[in-house]
Formats: C-alpha cells, sequence, structure tokens
C-alpha cells in the first residue's frame, strides 16, 4: 500500500485551503465595508448643485429641461450648471421642470 494521499484526499486539502482563503478574503472585504462606512459617516454629504440642466439622448444631446439642483425629477443625464447658464438656457427656450419650477425661482417666467 502507498503512503501517498489519494487523489481525492490532495482535493479535500485544495478545498479547504480555498474555503480559508475565501473566508479570509471576505472578512477583509467587511472590515474595508466598515472602514467605507465609518469614513462617509464622518464627511458631510456633498450638497447638490444649485442648478442642473438636463440634456437629451442621443449625437446632439441638447439641452430638454432646466431644473432646480434638488429637484427630485431628475435624471442621469443631468449637469450641473450655474445660475446664468440656467438662466441662458431658461431664455434659449429650454423647457422648464414643471416639479422644481426653476424658471420661477431664477426669476424668468414667460
Amino acid at each position: 500500500m502507498s503512503d501517498s494521499p489519494s487523489r481525492l484526499d490532495l482535493l479535500r486539502f485544495l478545498e479547504r485551503v480555498q474555503v480559508g482563503d475565501l473566508e479570509r478574503t471576505r472578512s477583509w472585504i467587511a472590515t474595508e465595508e466598515k472602514r467605507l462606512a465609518a469614513e462617509a459617516a464622518r464627511l458631510p454629504p456633498v450638497p447638490p448643485p444649485d442648478w442642473l440642466i438636463e440634456h437629451g439622448i442621443g449625437v446632439g444631446r441638447t439641452p430638454v429641461r432646466v431644473h432646480v439642483g434638488s429637484c427630485w425629477d431628475t435624471r442621469s443625464r443631468c449637469m450641473p450648471a450655474d445660475r446664468d447658464a440656467a438662466r441662458r438656457a431658461l431664455a434659449d427656450g429650454v423647457e422648464a421642470c414643471t416639479h422644481c419650477r426653476p424658471d420661477t425661482a431664477l426669476g424668468v417666467l414667460d
């Protein structure tokens, strides 16, 4: 009889090593998640921009709507804008959001 371990014994040993590695990696991930959460809790949230300009879909991506920065009806196609850019967009005929009414807040009414 041979003193060397069987192929099955070797595979089970490899499995134990890999499970240990996986548990160690998961522990590192949990530690890093806790660290990031604690860091995020210390930092104040980034304030929203004062104004947003929503752009359309496609090649030209022209402006389609202006929003107040804190509007709940914004989409991922919004870009931050300063007061002058928002006023210019409204003056150029870009639609004002009907929910947050940036035209009222900027004093630009049709």
